[in-house]
């Protein structure tokens, strides 16, 4: 008799607030062969995933908060990429309503569900997944500088959206003046070595100051300079959302701060210059 390697036993993460749902789930899928390491909350999900090695994540999405699934979601994504990632929601509508997530999860489970079968569904999924391809991992500077065709075209298309913007008739070049270089400016900032959050490291724009006087000539007012660079901070969170499988987690909160403060800095110049070309009108 040639002996045989008993079969690999495969390392599940299960996180559920409900004790009962919990409890069961972890009884039978032990029953099916697998080693069950349960959480009740995300706060201990973390903590295991920090600190264990995992082959599947099984995790309901409302915990009681919604969204605490993703959160769970994106963690072990970040540090473990290899796991199996499922999630479970009790909403039939989930298809639609969670694509974004999709980006994230391998798959979702609606409720209710049969627990045997879902032992069956992490068997062949894991049998059959195929090792993630590791991307390379950028700084935010970077997504921008490649996505700034991208961003402007996204802008324009969410300040063509606005009733407020189109008061001022303009064309699509006229609309979008000197964003490309707002937006250069802003990855000026973030690829500095010594880049920080803080308003007085803000890039001295001559682009801003031109924005603000071209603004004033074609006829808007104040409250729109401050909408459409609303739209630019909303349009350029949208871009790292579409990349987050590229972005670098660990410096994305400080780079995210520093977008704010330098959209912001844009604007105080704009709006500074815009006041300028006023009086000087009025003069």
């Amino acid at each position: 008799m040639t002996p045989t390697e008993p079969p690999a036993v495969h390392k599940i993460l299960l996180v559920d607030d409900d004790d009962a749902v919990r409890n069961m789930m972890t009884v039978t899928l032990e029953h099916k062969g697998f080693n069950v390491v349960s959480a009740a909350s995300v706060t201990d999900a973390l903590r295991h995933i920090t600190t264990e090695s995992f082959d599947v994540l099984i995790t309901d999405l409302h915990m009681p908060n919604p969204g605490d699934g993703f959160t769970v979601v994106t963690a072990m994504r970040h540090s473990q990429p290899n796991a199996l990632t499922l999630l479970v929601s009790g909403y039939p509508d989930v298809q639609s309503a969670m694509a974004a997530i999709l980006l994230q999860a391998d798959e979702i489970i609606v409720k209710p569900f049969a627990v045997g079968k879902l032992a069956d569904l992490v068997r062949e999924k894991v049998l059959n997944r195929k090792p993630s391809v590791q991307l390379k991992k950028e700084r935010v500077a970077e997504i921008l500088q490649r996505c700034i065709a991208s961003v402007v075209e996204e802008w324009l298309v969410r300040a063509k959206q606005s009733e407020e913007l189109n008061y001022v008739l303009l064309g699509d070049e006229e609309r979008t003046g000197h964003l490309p270089k707002l937006v250069e400016d802003l990855v000026i900032r973030l690829s500095k070595p010594s880049a920080t959050t803080k308003h007085r490291d803000a890039v001295s724009s001559a682009a801003a100051i031109a924005h603000g006087k071209l603004r004033y000539l074609q006829g808007y007012t104040p409250a729109m300079l401050v909408h459409e660079s609303r739209i630019l901070q909303v349009t350029l969170f949208g871009t790292l959302q579409s990349n987050l499988s590229f972005l670098d987690f660990s410096l994305l909160l400080p780079d995210v701060m520093t977008i704010a403060d330098e959209v912001d800095a844009q604007l105080t110049q704009s709006m500074d210059s815009y006041m300028n070309a006023m009086r000087a009108s009025a003069a």
